[in-house]
């Protein structure tokens, strides 16, 4: 079997996981915030009852009960929910590990943008996922963190920081996807430094006959608030490398930022209406207004680089294999003759102002740098050129083929 046909069906499996493990995730986080938010104080004061709530769904009846710090004896059936806050961060790594650090040349690095070593780009982006954790940490714990707001203005500009320097490191798609790796490796530490200790201690007081301290409650509470305003927008940049207006632009960091000020309008307005104090229908357009300032950034072309002399199209690795290999001259005569009308810095297809994800073909150099997706894509598939709008011949198929199993065995 093909070790590249494998390698791609590798990719699909964990990006599947990735989806179903944060759909799980962001599941229960949206339900239990709707749910402690929508909670009618119980008639029965006498077991601590916080708050309780009747729902309905599939047919049956619940009846939940939420207790001021905990209940006065621990049932024998707890059920915890971390291992989906896990799974989601671990696949996502992975995820990361093999698309963007075994294949940085292609995605992680940028020489327009910073002319770095792979190593080096694989270490500053460890190196960001650590201090993130740890700046976020250090000022939630300190007395700056007491006050929320201000914690909440606090971690958006580091966030608009981080965005900012990333995009000066990384290509504008590693940009994006860092950004969201980022904010999801705070929201993952949360739960596993924070919001699962908390209550193991608030379990093992209940266990020895203590009564737990509801600090601990209080400071879980705090950090699952973050991660409820912060979703969105990660999300909103784990999809952003399927669409380069927004990775692509000049302005992504910019276009990074304003997302996260769409999160917290979006999540104010369902965060109230679950509490019940009435429908801030002011937040709808407010976000509006942010995503048609995203939409202009986007369209607002790149400045001119000044010229310093004619630029470095060496290449050299695996893009260089590839330009060796038997047959090269024909597979880039075939992909600029049937894909570069879409693929090129300046589209000439009507409708498409910007390459499909980015991806440019209208040179040998930019060719051998995406021999694997060409191959994937237009050679042992037919997914591009889509719908073969521009007749891509079986003969030409079998030529894509041929040059990159020359370029592997070679």
């Amino acid at each position: 079997m093909d070790m590249v046909i494998l390698e791609d069906w590798l990719e699909f499996a964990l990006r599947w996981v990735h989806v179903i493990t944060a759909i799980a995730w962001i599941g229960s986080s949206f339900y239990f915030i709707a749910l402690d938010l929508g909670l009618r104080k119980s008639n029965d004061r006498r077991q601590k009852v916080h708050g309780e709530e009747w729902q309905v769904h599939g047919g049956g009846f619940y009846h939940i009960q939420k207790y001021l710090v905990a209940p006065g004896r621990l049932p024998p059936d707890l059920v915890w929910f971390k291992w989906e806050s896990y799974s989601t961060w671990l696949s996502g790594f992975a995820m990361l590990i093999l698309v963007y650090y075994m294949g940085a040349e292609l995605y992680l690095i940028d020489p327009g943008v910073l002319d770095i070593p792979v190593w080096a780009g694989v270490a500053i982006s460890l190196a960001s996922l650590a201090f993130g954790w740890i700046a976020y940490d250090l000022i939630c714990r300190s007395p700056f963190g007491r006050d929320n707001t201000r914690l909440m203005i606090g971690l958006y500009v580091i966030l608009v920081a981080m965005a900012w320097g990333y995009a000066q490191v990384f290509s504008g798609r590693a940009a994006l996807l860092h950004l969201g790796a980022f904010t999801a490796t705070i929201m993952t530490a949360n739960v596993f430094f924070i919001i699962i200790p908390n209550q193991k201690i608030v379990v093992a007081d209940l266990i020895a006959g203590r009564t737990p301290d509801a600090k601990y409650g209080i400071i879980a509470k705090q950090r699952s608030t973050h991660n409820n305003y912060l979703t969105l927008p990660v999300i909103f940049l784990m999809l952003s490398n399927h669409y380069p207006l927004a990775f692509a632009s000049p302005y992504n960091w910019v276009i990074a930022s304003l997302v996260f000020l769409m999160g917290v309008t979006i999540r104010h307005f369902f965060n109230t209406m679950h509490a019940r104090r009435g429908k801030p229908w002011w937040t709808w357009g407010l976000t509006a207004a942010l995503f048609a300032l995203i939409v202009w950034l986007s369209a607002i072309p790149a400045p001119e680089a000044a010229e310093d002399g004619e630029a470095d199209s060496a290449l050299q690795g695996a893009p260089a294999r590839f330009a060796a290999a038997e047959g090269f001259e024909e597979v880039a005569d075939i992909v600029m003759g049937r894909c570069s009308m879409c693929h090129a810095e300046e589209p000439g297809w009507e409708g498409i102002r910007v390459a499909p994800r980015g991806v440019v073909l209208d040179t040998p150099e930019a060719i051998a740098r995406h021999a694997r997706q060409i191959y994937i894509q237009a050679g042992v598939t037919n997914a591009m050129p889509p719908a073969n709008l521009s007749f891509m011949e079986p003969e030409e198929r079998a030529a894509i083929r041929a040059w990159f199993r020359a370029a592997e065995e070679g």
